[in-house]
């Protein structure tokens, strides 16, 4: 698939400093690290969180030569928080302004969790043109809701209650939910308070409506579809102690689903295993993009 876009001309925003306006006005903060002539390698982040969820991964590979970039999420970290916009389509829109806008080609791009989302639908309807590999961690495809197709996927509930959580008070609930997160709620688990903390002030920098509207985006898009279109190596990459995005409703499927697809599954690891097993991470996507 080698067509710029599948929905129309590309859409190009303006670059001021870390700043991308897009084409509906919204600021979306960036990250573009490392030298400028590496391989780009492009990261999307997981719900509620910003780039900085990435900056283990964006800093060992930029010391090795790559490029890395990430970006908030309209209405999430310190981009700006429009109103409207906060669905998976959009989303990979503004993914396809920004890599459109830094002119980048043959990137690899990595989406943990929603952004594992985030990449699937930007594959799906902008194509393969600049892309040269795709990397998806603790991501939510095919879809997270339990449905007639998806047995494995999880009830209304989940997600109703976690709208709750945050409509009510979502500083207190993303405190509580980094636990299992990062399951620091395991027998024998090292807590780190302070990755804790950080979990909570990345979610409370974005917008309530935005990560409110989001829920509904990582829970119930179907991106069967979008995975059927992927014709660039892919490693997909899952705890199997995932408590967030649980790795027989997800991973286990998508590699089935994504032609010729790598799956690498990590015993007892959490969904924030980018951070907590960075080491472990960091060596095996060095492999994957120098093989």
């Amino acid at each position: 698939m080698t067509s710029e876009t599948q929905t129309g001309s590309p859409r190009t925003g303006r670059i001021s400093g870390s700043f991308l306006t897009t084409r509906d006005g919204t600021q979306l903060y960036f990250k573009d690290w490392g030298p400028r002539q590496g391989q780009p390698v492009v990261f999307s982040h997981g719900w509620p969180l910003t780039s900085d969820a990435f900056e283990d991964q964006m800093l060992f590979l930029s010391e090795r030569g790559y490029r890395t970039i990430a970006h908030d999420r309209r209405g999430h970290g310190r981009s700006s928080q429009p109103w409207d916009g906060h669905d998976m389509d959009t989303y990979a829109d503004d993914l396809a302004e920004l890599t459109s806008a830094l002119d980048l080609r043959k990137a690899v791009h990595v989406g943990h969790s929603t952004g594992g989302g985030e990449v699937a639908r930007y594959i799906g309807r902008h194509g393969t043109g600049r892309v040269a590999k795709a990397v998806l961690i603790g991501a939510v495809p095919p879809i997270m809701l339990k449905t007639d197709w998806h047995p494995n996927g999880l009830p209304m509930k989940v997600f109703d209650d976690i709208r709750a959580g945050v409509r009510g008070d979502r500083s207190s609930f993303f405190k509580e939910l980094s636990l299992a997160f990062y399951g620091f709620n395991r027998p024998g688990a090292q807590v780190s308070e302070g990755l804790r903390e950080s979990f909570r002030l990345q979610g409370v920098m974005g917008g309530l409506k935005a990560e409110y509207d989001c829920v509904k985006a990582f829970s119930e898009t179907d991106f069967r579809a979008d995975l059927s279109r992927f014709d660039v190596p892919t490693l997909v990459m899952h705890g199997d102690d995932d408590q967030i995005v649980p790795v027989d409703g997800a991973a286990r499927i998508t590699a089935t689903l994504v032609k010729g697809a790598k799956l690498q599954v990590y015993p007892g690891f959490s969904h924030g295993m980018c951070s907590v097993n960075k080491d472990v991470i960091n060596k095996d996507l060095l492999a994957f993009l120098q093989g």
